[in-house]
């Protein structure tokens, strides 16, 4: 039958035990604060900002391939109403847990209809920069919203 400790004596025994715990840990002015929207949030293998602003960017465009854990998105062919001899491909990677500039990539494929048939066609530089500016600024602003 186990015994029972009066109770200053095992508040005692426990605050004896922490003590050398607290401390190792520097005090409380050394350690980090709990930051709900920091820049580098991974749950899901790669900054969730980024994802979540790529996949808001890319709503309008069915979606071929996502893998959050290696931060990757590929987009279906998009035939654009404006625009229907012409569709784009686009690939997304992100490349980092930070929220950073360099940590967002686009590869975009175009295609032209000719005589019946698809033909690849270059794509203009300014449209994947275009595009990993708005990826950015989205993921900034969500992580904006978080802070409150």
């Amino acid at each position: 039958m186990a015994r029972r400790l009066p109770a200053p004596v095992s508040a005692g025994l426990l605050l004896a035990a922490l003590l050398p715990l607290v401390a190792c840990g520097g005090g409380s002015k050394d350690r980090p604060k709990a930051d709900l929207a920091a820049s580098r949030v991974t749950t899901i293998g790669v900054n969730a900002y980024l994802w979540r602003a790529t996949l808001d960017t890319l709503s309008f465009m069915p979606l071929a391939q996502t893998d959050s854990n290696g931060g990757v998105v590929v987009t279906d062919w998009y035939i654009d109403p404006n625009t229907p001899g012409e569709r784009m491909k686009l690939t997304v990677s992100i490349l980092d847990q930070d929220l950073r500039a360099d940590a967002v990539r686009v590869a975009a494929s175009r295609q032209v209809s000719q005589n019946g048939a698809w033909v690849d066609a270059p794509v203009k530089a300014a449209t994947v920069q275009k595009l990993e500016e708005i990826i950015l600024t989205k993921a900034r602003d969500l992580r904006r919203m978080a802070i409150g």
